[in-house]
């Protein structure tokens, strides 16, 4: 029994941490994805694997929003406003860092970034407003 527990907190050690994880991932395929446009050939939007590597990013995204809302990942139901505000701004970043040519290839390094954070951040965004917009309507 005391194996079967022992794994269990290991998992949700591993769950819970599943955010950082992904803001990890996301920076190293921003860089990634700034030097590829740079290069112009767009790793995210131009290759097969980019896309996949895209999805794993919103599925980590989903996740997070997922143990937010049971209260087991790393967002605490009083950070959630914050973060909403935080990965609304992020999601305006990658918009207004899109196209932007700033030499050398400091550009294509804040668009790059600025998409992969806003890729692993949107679904965790949804979820968590549409839990905000939930608790408000419950009270009604």
């Amino acid at each position: 029994m005391v194996k079967k527990d022992m794994n269990n907190e290991i998992m949700i050690k591993v769950l819970g941490m599943s955010f950082i994880i992904g803001i990890v991932i996301a920076i190293l395929i921003g860089i990634y994805q700034g030097w590829s446009i740079e290069q112009e050939t767009n790793f995210i939007e131009g290759d097969p694997l980019g896309g996949w590597i895209a999805w794993i990013l919103v599925i980590i995204g989903v996740i997070v929003g997922l143990l937010a809302i049971a209260g087991r990942g790393t967002i605490t139901k009083d950070e959630t406003p914050s973060f909403l505000m935080a990965g609304i701004a992020l999601v305006v970043m990658y918009g207004v860092f899109k196209g932007i040519t700033i030499d050398p290839w400091l550009g294509s390094l804040l668009w790059g970034i600025s998409e992969a954070l806003a890729i692993f951040v949107a679904p965790t965004v949804i979820i968590l407003a549409i839990k905000a917009i939930y608790d408000m309507g419950k009270d009604v």
